[in-house]
């Protein structure tokens, strides 16, 4: 037996951040918690900070439909299916309010 992990159909390889650059997401945190931090000082500034935190799994997904068309069309399509799950949820919650 091998100790190497299988490799995920399809993929070039096994990595949890299929499709993005390794650095995108933590910056996406990082800058996440300083605008959260600047919101101890700059109560004004929560609605922004709140809203960036919601908007770094979008931006994410974005990315990942754009840069995996050509290379991997499943990944892709489920980044798409993922955004509009999200369109759906905030459409209907926009009917319901």
């Amino acid at each position: 037996m091998t100790d190497k992990p299988k490799n995920i159909p399809f993929t070039q390889q096994a990595s949890e951040t299929a499709g993005l650059p390794s650095w995108l997401f933590p910056a996406g945190f990082w800058v996440a918690v300083v605008a959260l931090a600047l919101t101890l000082l700059l109560p004004k500034l929560a609605l922004w900070a709140v809203g960036w935190v919601m908007l770094v799994p979008v931006l994410a997904a974005l990315w990942v439909a754009v840069a995996a068309l050509k290379t991997d069309r499943r990944l892709s399509v489920a980044a798409l299916v993922a955004l509009a799950g999200l369109a759906i949820v905030f459409f209907v919650k926009g009917l319901l309010a």
